[in-house]
């Protein structure tokens, strides 16, 4: 048996299918209520519900599981403490639980989020849990750091940023543009998530699910605006006026629209250097040209 937390996910749902796919049993952790949950109906595995930031809820989870894919987390909150409660408690909750029932390995995916110089409340969340799932030293483990994870309407961070280059007739940008990014399939990640699962190389290892092709950000949001047919100008705004611009913002807003956090992001490099994964799981993600002219064919 297969536990995947955050199962009913979108990246979550395509792993379960892929796993039920190779005739593999699954076993679905989703919230309570989800209409998620919808997603993985028919599909010939177990949905349970609970909240991996409450272990209580977690009874029974863990009953017959191998192996864990532990992607239940939550990336954009208005209040910091909430990364603490799921991806730092929800981890710890989830790790003790696989440790009671004799899981012999369990799968994080972590975010590349954890190596930015910048850091925010999010990455710290991710970093620790990350020393959470490793100091469980008597149980296998694999981490996996995906860089931003793009599809058809998909990915949170990404279908922000392609709604920021929709709001405006102008396309305000922080700085120049010049950050170091691979946008990653979330195809690409499933196939190397399954892949993990009975291999021995992968144990105790570290993994950067990072894209075919590096691009600075600015190419990236001119790619985007190029095949979505908008025709718009891109203006830069330096760095140091977006951080105060941010600093008032959240002072004022419950969600605004230009935070700290999201320019830390757009500035930092993100081209994490994927070629153990290529090596240990037969890890091949496409170039990001590819992979927008399948998802956002002119």
């Amino acid at each position: 048996m297969i536990l995947v937390s955050g199962g009913a996910g979108v990246l979550g749902a395509r792993l379960v299918k892929r796993l039920v796919d190779k005739g593999r049993r699954v076993r679905v952790l989703t919230l309570p209520r989800d209409p998620g949950a919808a997603r993985v109906a028919g599909w010939g595995c177990d949905v349970v519900f609970g909240d991996v930031g409450d272990a209580a809820t977690l009874a029974g989870v863990f009953d017959g599981v191998e192996t864990v894919y532990h992607l239940a987390a939550v990336i954009i909150a208005r209040d910091p403490s909430v990364y603490g409660r799921v991806n730092v408690e929800g981890t710890r909750n989830m790790v003790e639980g696989a440790l009671r029932a004799g899981v012999r390995h369990f799968i994080y995916v972590s975010s590349a989020a954890v190596v930015d110089p910048a850091s925010s409340p999010y990455a710290r969340s991710k970093a620790e849990a990350e020393r959470i799932v490793q100091a469980a030293a008597e149980m296998p483990s694999t981490i996996v750091r995906p860089t931003l994870i793009y599809e058809r309407g998909g990915g949170e961070e990404f279908a922000r940023f392609v709604e920021s280059l929709k709001k405006y007739p102008v396309v305000p940008f922080v700085g120049r543009g010049r950050g170091r990014k691979s946008p990653v399939d979330a195809e690409d990640v499933v196939r190397g998530l399954a892949a993990i699962e009975g291999n021995p190389r992968s144990q105790g290892r570290t993994y950067n699910f990072s894209g075919g092709e590096v691009v600075t950000i600015r190419e990236m949001a001119r790619l985007l605006l190029r095949q979505l047919g908008l025709r718009k100008p891109i203006l830069t705004v330096p760095v140091f006026v977006c951080r105060a611009a941010a600093f008032v913002l959240e002072k004022a807003m419950d969600d605004p629209p230009l935070t700290r956090y999201g320019i830390s992001r757009i500035v930092a490099d993100a081209d994490l250097d994927n070629a153990s994964a290529r090596r240990d799981l037969g890890y091949s993600p496409a170039a990001f040209r590819e992979g927008l002219a399948k998802y956002y064919p002119r």
